[in-house]
């Protein structure tokens, strides 16, 4: 399962630690083995830098997505801005036949994210506008601290796995068949967390980091 997401998002939900400092233009391909619902899932989490690219590039790492953590500081007001780029980027990029055959044209499971939500002091972007550009795009919204709390870090992706389900995407030749990638083999990749990791579902999502300053 193929994601994008933030690395304190990530890193969170991958070894429940908080990390307060890092390099943000460095790109990481995360591995991590989880249990959701009771199944055995093997992420791929691909945490985007936090810097400008080139179009061709972004598309790129979008296409290879087959779900998206978008994911704005509600401290940052130009975060939000980007999101929202973001958010209409993936629809455009994904826009065509539903993937695994039969059906529409169903959009890959999207949700949007507004972390730091425990600096209220400088807090930029009300809960209500996340929430009100979420029901607009009718997509899943969360306001979490990744500082304060693992649980909403699992969460955030505990909703994209369970929208990949609802659209059928855990049956057999669901997922897209992705073609090498000479830019992502580039990407450093961290190795699954478990390295006993039992059989399961194989399953790549794709993670933004909305440039957010730390």
């Amino acid at each position: 399962m193929s994601f994008f997401s933030v690395e304190a998002l990530t890193v969170r939900f991958i070894t429940r630690r908080f990390i307060g400092d890092y390099d943000p233009t460095l790109e990481m391909i995360y591995r991590h083995v989880a249990v959701m619902d009771g199944d055995t899932v093997h992420f791929e989490i691909l945490d985007t830098a936090g810097q400008e690219e080139d179009s061709l590039r972004l598309e790129e790492k979008i296409r290879w997505g087959d779900a998206f953590a978008v994911v704005y500081s509600v401290t940052d007001r130009c975060s939000f801005d980007e999101a929202v780029r973001l958010c209409f980027l993936v629809h455009h990029l994904h826009g065509g036949p539903k993937r695994g055959g039969a059906g529409g044209g169903e959009q890959p499971p999207i949700v949007i994210v507004a972390n730091k939500k425990d600096l209220q002091y400088d807090r930029m972007v009300p809960t209500a506008e996340g929430e009100g550009l979420a029901t607009a795009l009718k997509l899943p919204f969360h306001e979490i601290s990744t500082r304060d709390s693992y649980e909403e870090a699992v969460a955030v992706f505990g909703a994209l796995y369970r929208e990949l389900g609802r659209q059928g995407h855990f049956s057999p030749g669901s997922f897209k068949r992705r073609t090498p990638s000479k830019l992502l083999e580039k990407i450093p990749r961290m190795p699954a967390s478990s390295a006993a990791a039992p059989a399961g579902r194989s399953l790549s999502f794709n993670s933004f980091r909305d440039y957010i300053p730390e």
